[in-house]
């Protein structure tokens, strides 16, 4: 096992916490060696992004001997920040685990979270992995101007980012049900109501090089982003734009990593480029087999709240339109070959549901157990809507 792999399995990371409190990592620094920028109440101060309205800061975490004399795990000081949404850690090599608190705008600190571990990955070999880091997945805390953080294991370089994906005007439109749809579906198309990258407002800017078009889609991987579940209508342009930037500018990938999103309610957002005008473009989301597949990511934790039949209604949208397309069925398996995942070695033929949910192709919990329970359902609404559309 190498250290600067970030493909590291769960297992890997469990041996390494064992050994992990003799290498503690270190506090958030404001000085002059880590370049961030404070106020005078030494405050953090986010840095705006051009072309959007967004907000963001990387904040170095750096040793401390004396901490780790102790062989004490890595606890920041509470740290006073600019208003920020969303976070997460990443590190130049290693394997980490991550805890975090904030402090929300009305100035309550919040219990201890788990930060996920970055699994949604772009396929070894691309451009995408190249520039990857290792670290966690974004996670959406809602608005915050605190943050504490705790991170075990042997990692070099950390870094935290903050995320503040800034107030748009049009963001109040996204409780509005039909205006900002990328088409209407025809009698028999099976194309579902799209929101369009325009409607969460996507900055151009920070999408880089040409997508590539995947040859065929064989499946569709299920996802789910383990975030909160009690976000608004209009919070969800906020939520696609932050992770939009985690994946692009923190991870170095060239747009955001899913094809589709779901939120709680049930409505469809176009994800990564292609999406808004029906192109089948390879994605980021599922390590080894993003090559013939779909990524749709809902986005809220379901491992242990279920999702509503809203939700599940939009995934098997999506799917019978993709498979459809395709001559694929929803209730058969296929065969895959494997491009190197931390279950399946590159060239590893491996048998799959065309419909599968993130943890068949990858070591992670993703979609969470209650959505990953809800699959069989979902394939089921998938092979009726297909059926239907034919007669």
């Amino acid at each position: 096992m190498s250290l600067s792999d970030p493909y590291l399995r769960r297992r890997d990371l469990a041996s390494l916490g064992a050994a992990v409190a003799v290498l503690p990592l270190v506090a958030i620094t404001s000085g002059p060696a880590a370049a961030v920028p404070a106020g005078a109440d030494g405050r953090l101060r986010l840095r705006p992004d051009e072309g959007g309205p967004g907000r963001a800061l990387d904040v170095a975490l750096t040793p401390d001997p004396q901490v780790a004399a102790r062989g004490a795990t890595l606890r920041t000081a509470e740290q006073r920040t600019d208003r920020f949404a969303l976070l997460g850690v990443t590190w130049a090599a290693g394997a980490g685990q991550v805890r975090v608190r904030v402090r929300g705008v009305r100035g309550t600190w919040g219990p201890w979270r788990d930060v996920p571990p970055l699994r949604d990955l772009p396929d070894r070999g691309t451009g995408e992995a190249r520039r990857t880091r290792g670290g966690t997945e974004p996670l959406w805390v809602g608005d915050s101007d605190g943050v504490q953080v705790e991170v075990t294991g042997v990692v070099e370089r950390p870094v935290l980012t903050l995320v503040d994906p800034g107030d748009h005007p049009g963001d109040a439109a996204a409780d509005r049900s039909a205006d900002d749809l990328a088409e209407r579906p025809g009698h028999r198309s099976l194309r579902p109501r799209i929101r369009s990258r325009r409607a969460w407002h996507a900055n151009p800017r920070l999408a880089t090089g040409r997508p590539k078009r995947v040859k065929s889609v064989e499946q569709v991987h299920v996802h789910h982003t383990a975030t909160g579940n009690d976000y608004r209508r209009r919070e969800v342009p906020r939520i696609l734009r932050a992770i939009y930037r985690y994946h692009t500018k923190t991870l170095g990938w060239s747009d955001v990593g899913y094809n589709f999103f779901v939120d709680r309610f049930g409505r469809i957002w176009a994800g990564r480029r292609g999406a808004d005008s029906g192109r089948d473009t390879r994605g980021a989301h599922t390590l080894g087999f993003n090559h013939t597949s779909v990524g749709i990511a809902v986005l809220g934790s379901y491992q242990e709240v279920a999702p509503a039949p809203e939700v599940l209604s939009a995934v098997a949208k999506i799917a019978a339109w993709k498979l459809k397309s395709y001559h694929r069925d929803p209730l058969a398996t296929t065969l895959v070959l494997s491009h190197g995942s931390d279950l399946y070695p590159k060239g590893t033929w491996v048998t799959l549901p065309v419909i599968d949910g993130h943890r068949d192709t990858n070591d992670t919990e993703c979609p969470g157990q209650l959505l990953y329970d809800a699959l069989p359902g979902i394939r089921l609404r998938t092979a009726r809507r297909i059926e239907k559309s034919r007669r």
